[in-house]
């Protein structure tokens, strides 16, 4: 069953991930579009994203077959410590397990700082002071989960036909594979919660939180192709 999987990837269009990758970052668009998702749910939900991208490249750096450059025997870390394979599997997981738990931490907290506040002004002219009703606005845990899924099977999707179908792993090897997700992570999150302040600070409006989805779609595309393009470079 595996193998004919790995000859299934190995037919697919190039192109087919691609396809994929779109498709599913466009969920969100219709989330917010036709089902009224607000910023807090994008968060989460690409918050969700990145610990897919981590759980993915678990078995990315096991399969990486590439020779390590500059080392000889065991991996070194930027620690200076020598691990195995599964090792850096280990270091991998608790590193960037940190990394995605603290900007948890700051994606679970940002949308506290849009709630809606309505005035409702209690006299001004007896020295009394306006009240407000503030109603939170947190994020909706099955759209999350509804667009979790999809984008789980476009990053499985480019998994099996890029990685594993093109052979990319044998371009690769297991220290790259481990701070590979860094780089791309970086940009994402820096676009996202750029996006994000900016669409609570000016109200969250629709047309804000559509060019925020378009946005990460875009350089998400971009670093698609670019990430692969290096690999068919390496190969050549």
């Amino acid at each position: 069953m595996i193998a004919r999987a790995v000859r299934l990837a190995q037919t697919a269009s190039p192109t087919t991930s691609l396809v994929l990758l779109v498709a599913f970052n466009l969920v969100p668009l219709v989330g917010v579009l036709a089902w009224g998702w607000n910023v807090a749910t994008l968060l989460v939900l690409y918050w969700v994203e990145n610990g897919i991208v981590g759980i993915l490249n678990v078995p990315k750096m096991l399969l990486a077959a590439a020779p390590e450059t500059g080392t000889a025997g065991p991996r070194i870390t930027p620690a200076g410590v020598a691990f195995t394979k599964g090792g850096q599997v280990v270091f991998f997981l608790m590193h960037y397990g940190i990394f995605w738990l603290v900007h948890g931490v700051f994606v679970w907290t940002l949308p506290s700082f849009a709630s809606a506040v309505t005035s409702m002004p209690a006299g001004l002219g007896d020295g009394s002071f306006p009240t407000y009703a503030v109603t939170p606005v947190g994020p909706d845990v099955r759209a999350v989960a509804l667009g979790a899924i999809g984008l789980g099977i476009s990053r499985t999707a480019s998994f099996a036909l890029n990685f594993v179908g093109r052979s990319e792993y044998l371009q690769v090897s297991t220290t790259q594979q481990m701070f590979a997700p860094y780089g791309r992570l970086l940009i994402l999150h820096l676009t996202i919660l750029f996006g994000a302040f900016v669409s609570l600070a000016i109200g969250s409006p629709v047309g804000a939180i559509v060019v925020l989805v378009l946005v990460k779609t875009a350089i998400d595309l971009g670093l698609h192709v670019r990430e692969h393009a290096a690999t068919r470079d390496a190969e050549a």
